[in-house]
């Protein structure tokens, strides 16, 4: 019966001569943490799902840059109690945001809200 050889995995040490290429690290890379990276990859901010957006193109729906950072305040706000999905009114609009996700899921104007039921939420924010 032939004899059973293991190999076992070996580290790879890199040269120790001069050859070696260092990386070159920019101002203040050491000290950045990786949540910091993904959020200023990500985006801090909501983002909008795909049925929001072409909700908001159908009505007209536009927010300025001062309406964004109050809807982010709220859903800032919304995570730290604790909420999943909630309702932020700003405005004459009414969201309804994902928290968990950022995402804000639906957007109507006054016209629509006059008889209109919002479901699964649990909190509304005046923003």
């Amino acid at each position: 019966m032939p004899e059973r050889v293991i190999i076992l995995p070996q580290p790879v040490h890199a040269p120790t001569g001069g050859t070696a290429v260092k990386k070159q690290q920019q101002p203040g890379a050491g000290s950045v943490s990786f949540d910091q990276v993904l959020g200023a990859q990500l985006g801090s901010g909501v983002r909008f799902s795909k049925h929001a957006t072409m909700r908001m193109q159908s009505r007209g729906i536009k927010l300025d840059a001062e309406s964004l950072g109050r809807l982010n305040q709220a859903v800032k706000l919304a995570d730290k109690k604790g909420c999943r999905d909630s309702l932020v009114l700003l405005d004459s609009t009414a969201l309804v945001v994902s928290v968990r996700d950022n995402t804000v899921v639906t957007v109507s104007d006054q016209e629509q809200l006059k008889g209109n039921v919002f479901t699964n939420i649990d909190s509304a924010i005046i923003a």
